[in-house]
């Protein structure tokens, strides 16, 4: 039967991704990272939702991150890919890149998800808001009357110190954690230079998981309820998983946790600071703050996910060959201004529509399971902060993380009046 029109048609239309011509976007480029909207715009002006870059493709258009992302019969997570970009496969952080929940194959990945998902619910992030909200004043307590600090430095303590208590680690760990994991966020900036302070980093942290592993082994927690390491370890007992997968997730938990919220939380001040009746609503109400955390991962969030496709896509007359890098900058996909009036302006109060909301969480199976956590630590410590940093303004340059890594200000000098 002869093919029909239509078809012959959308055939003829179609166009290998290797054959556009598509904006290169030089995100290694100094100045890059502090301002890359400009140039997502310069892309945008010669394919909508394309670009070229030195390890693949930006897909940087909010609309074809959805489409594209829920199809996972279709893309993988490309750790491998990104293991010999920095060449350093079968090293200590190359190992655990490659091997990490999100990177396992089907039967193991679907397995240990599902053991996450049964605990990663709004109930349980709910449950864990007094630890928030104890954990922020802790850290207020011991920064707010300094009246200047580092924003991002003051930030970084909050998740850390949150993840410590959910899996019953001593607070005392956490100055180590930190700067190990302050390492560990640079690891997809893909500069091959890193690679000795990645494995130093990583083994840090795995040192650390294995010693909490034996240490509640040894000393179980007789009477109490069952905390997140608990419920870990009962997993792995059930579904045969190793202890080297077992510390794999301990530290996938911290590092996933860590630079999410941080460099969020940061981008917030930074974004409060220019808007001051904002900040000052948010002293005052929490439910306002829920607004005030979406509008933020709309207008900024860390993350690029890449994956590579595991057979050929044709999507918006554009055929995308397996074995193909794709970087979803889920990070800057918030700024489209067909689909956000005035994108670049911060407005807590904007409507909400469905089918344009961010997707700084991801899409598809591998969305990431901490996002309920993440709001709620973020809704909380905003409201606090708020509470306790009055009328903040810049004391000096921020700093950026280099882009497309987990990107985000890297260091936020702020002065403020203690409440």
């Amino acid at each position: 039967m002869p093919a029909s029109g239509s078809t012959v048609e959308r055939a003829a239309q179609m166009q290998d991704i290797t054959e556009l011509d598509l904006y290169f976007l030089d995100w290694n480029a100094p100045g890059f990272a502090a301002n890359p909207w400009p140039e997502f715009e310069k892309a945008r002006e010669r394919h909508p939702w394309l670009a070229r870059t030195d390890q693949g493709y930006a897909v940087f258009d909010l609309r074809a991150i959805r489409e594209l992302m829920v199809r996972d019969d279709s893309l993988r997570p490309s750790f491998d890919g990104i293991v010999d970009i920095m060449e350093c496969r079968g090293s200590p952080w190359g190992r655990f890149a490659e091997e990490q929940m999100i990177a396992l194959p089907d039967r193991e990945h679907r397995f240990l998800r599902d053991t996450f998902a049964r605990k990663f619910t709004p109930r349980y992030a709910n449950q864990l808001r007094p630890i928030m909200r104890e954990t922020m004043e802790r850290l207020l307590a011991d920064w707010a009357p300094r009246e200047k600090i580092d924003f991002e430095e003051f930030a970084s303590y909050y998740p850390i110190a949150v993840t410590a208590q959910m899996v019953g680690a001593p607070l005392s760990v956490i100055p180590g954690l930190r700067k190990s994991m302050e390492t560990m966020g640079l690891a997809f900036s893909m500069d091959k230079t890193r690679v000795p302070d990645l494995d130093a980093a990583f083994e840090h942290l795995d040192a650390f998981a294995h010693d909490l592993l034996a240490k509640r082994r040894a000393e179980p927690r007789e009477g109490a309820d069952a905390d997140l390491l608990d419920m870990l370890i009962e997993a792995g007992a059930q579904g045969n998983v190793s202890d080297r997968q077992l510390a794999d997730l301990i530290i996938f938990l911290f590092v996933a946790g860590y630079d999410t919220s941080k460099n969020v939380l940061t981008y917030m001040m930074h974004l409060m600071i220019e808007n001051p009746s904002i900040y000052e609503r948010c002293a005052k109400d929490l439910e306002y703050c829920r607004r005030v955390v979406e509008e933020t991962l709309r207008v900024f969030n860390p993350s690029s996910a890449f994956r590579a496709t595991t057979s050929d896509i044709e999507y918006r007359d554009v055929r995308i060959p397996a074995g193909t890098m794709l970087f979803f900058n889920l990070n800057v996909a918030g700024h489209d201004a067909s689909l956000f009036a005035d994108p670049d302006r911060f407005d807590p109060d904007r409507p909400i529509v469905a089918e344009n909301r961010h997707v700084a969480f991801g899409m598809g199976k591998h969305m990431c399971l901490g996002q309920y956590i993440a709001r709620a630590q973020l809704q909380e410590g905003i409201h606090l902060v708020a509470q306790h940093m009055r009328a903040p303004h810049a004391d000096g340059e921020p700093g950026w993380r280099p882009f497309p890594g987990v990107w985000g200000i890297k260091g936020l000098p702020i002065e403020f009046t203690p409440a």
